[in-house]
């Protein structure tokens, strides 16, 4: 295999085995990213800002606190009038702890959901959905009272993508077909896909939390670069079950990445 760059995403939360559950660890702040102007991210979420997307807000909900609270958060300057979805890498939401409801979104990069359906929803109506979601909808009360107790929290959230693109709202970007390669060349043609999310609380509004989600996309032979990066990844996609497999779009794919980085991490 030709050199490649040294692999950026970290590896170090990546569960296993994979379990559909909160994971959520103390921290003591959240860190926003400032978005380059240039980046491939940049100009996903311009063009979409531009074609006329904008937050979604339920009726009657001030996102005036939010703004301030993520604005004061990254650093932004009060005068700075660049909206936030193009200041900020981060999606932003806000989850509500006395309704359990989401009535803020900004998102312009979500992984195959449309923000547009989840917007008022409760959290266990949010995450229906998802494939083994026993102990999330277990746990639904405890993780938003966690959410929105005035601390800050956060998790991370990894699958296997068949396209670099970062916005995949299932309107605007259809699931890529996988490729028929094998080895290497199939590696070269998905990208492990990251999302850090982050939960702080909104200043002047107990009770409420921003939640951030930082996503983060590298290619599948840079990330597993390393035998034992590869054996880790290894490890997280065997373990994960089938119905997570089949809800994430990887059954039909993941024995030939498998076997890919079988031979990888030896």
């Amino acid at each position: 295999m030709p050199d490649l760059p040294d692999p950026l995403l970290d590896l170090g939360d990546l569960p296993v085995p994979m379990r559909m559950q909160p994971g959520l660890r103390r921290c003591e702040r959240v860190q926003l990213h400032r978005l380059q102007p240039g980046s491939v991210l940049h100009a996903e979420k311009l063009a979409l800002i531009q074609s006329g997307w904008h937050p979604l807000t339920v009726a009657g909900f001030d996102a005036a606190p939010v703004i301030t609270t993520v604005r004061e958060a990254a650093g932004l300057s009060p005068e700075d009038p660049t909206p936030l979805a193009l200041a900020l890498e981060e999606d932003l939401a806000v989850l509500d702890g006395p309704t359990a409801t989401l009535p803020w979104l900004s998102v312009c990069t979500p992984s195959h959901w449309a923000p547009e359906e989840k917007l008022g929803l409760d959290w266990g109506a949010a995450h229906a959905p998802v494939a083994d979601n026993q102990a999330l909808m277990a746990a639904q009360r405890q993780v938003v009272a966690l959410c929105t107790n005035g601390l800050c929290w956060e998790r991370s959230v990894y699958t296997l993508a068949s396209s670099d693109r970062h916005d995949q709202h299932p309107q605007r970007a259809s699931r890529k077909p996988w490729p028929a390669a094998q080895g290497v060349d199939l590696a070269r043609q998905a990208w492990l896909r990251v999302e850090r999310q982050s939960f702080f609380p909104v200043r002047g509004r107990p009770g409420q939390a921003v939640f951030s989600i930082r996503l983060q996309i590298e290619r599948l032979d840079i990330s597993a670069g390393l035998p034992e990066r590869a054996a880790k990844l290894h490890e997280w996609l065997a373990s994960m079950s089938e119905a997570v497999a089949r809800y994430k779009g990887l059954a039909e794919v993941r024995p030939r990445v498998l076997d890919w980085l079988t031979e990888r991490g030896r």
